[in-house]
């Protein structure tokens, strides 16, 4: 299943390319970097996207791994919290 950000990342980055190309083209070096700045986002929300999807396909693959680590980190936060 693809999540909406892994779409939207590529929207974003393919964007970002056409931009930094246009400023290439123009000689204007601040579309440019804007075009950078966006396929840099784009590829962040990408892999954010890829990761969300890996972490659900192992949450339904293995859901006593998945509630065993989510009262983990619940124990370790609670731990933490309570020290102060």
């Amino acid at each position: 299943m693809i999540d909406t950000n892994e779409v939207k990342g590529t929207i974003k980055d393919t964007v970002g390319k056409l931009q930094d190309g246009m400023g290439g083209v123009l000689g204007d070096t601040g579309m440019q970097a804007k075009g950078k700045a966006k396929q840099f986002a784009g590829q962040a929300q990408e892999y954010y996207g890829d990761t969300l999807d890996s972490v659900r396909d192992v949450a339904s693959d293995q859901p006593l791994l998945t509630m065993g680590i989510a009262v983990g980190v619940g124990f370790v936060l609670g731990a933490l919290l309570a020290r102060r």
